[in-house]
């Protein structure tokens, strides 16, 4: 993987998706665990985060995803509307998480800024840190184009972002 080859020990760390690196901390207490992530924080190239956690939510936690403004899904909103206020994270029965995803995603650009990082590699599809996908919104398993809460912040802070 690009930026996970690009970062040597010692120079700009790699943030990664915890999940990605074999933490079980996704929303149905597993992981996701990909070999070169996992080699990578095992040498000391990579800093697993998971903004979710660092955002106060539990795991388990209920799945949650990007909804517009009026709280409908398949909207074309992404975690790009959510940090803008034009959009919300909540999960299939309403609850509203928009707070703790904010929180997290905060937290986890604040580690990568103290850190020096320049990229993230994150877990496709989620709404935290979906990098050029997210599921829809309707809880129905469709990806639509766009960004995690997360994936928008690390972005506008110019990171380089890509999905696993």
């Amino acid at each position: 993987m690009e930026d996970l080859d690009a970062a040597p020990a010692g120079a700009h760390p790699v943030i990664v998706s915890a999940c990605l690196a074999g933490v079980p901390c996704r929303y149905d207490a597993t992981a996701r665990p990909d070999p070169e992530v996992v080699a990578a924080v095992a040498e000391g190239r990579a800093v697993p985060l998971c903004a979710e956690v660092l955002g106060s939510l539990g795991v388990p936690r209920p799945p949650a995803e990007v909804v517009g403004p009026d709280g409908e899904g398949a909207t074309g909103a992404d975690g790009a509307d959510v940090l803008d206020g034009r959009a919300r994270v909540v999960t299939a029965d309403g609850q509203d998480l928009t707070r703790a995803f904010l929180d997290g995603a905060r937290a986890v650009a604040e580690h990568a800024e103290r850190v020096g990082a320049r990229s993230a590699v994150l877990r496709a599809g989620s709404p935290s840190c979906g990098a050029g996908g997210i599921y829809d919104g309707t809880f129905s398993g469709r990806l639509v184009p766009g960004d995690g809460v997360l994936a928008a912040l690390l972005r506008r802070q110019g990171l380089s972002v890509r999905s696993r």
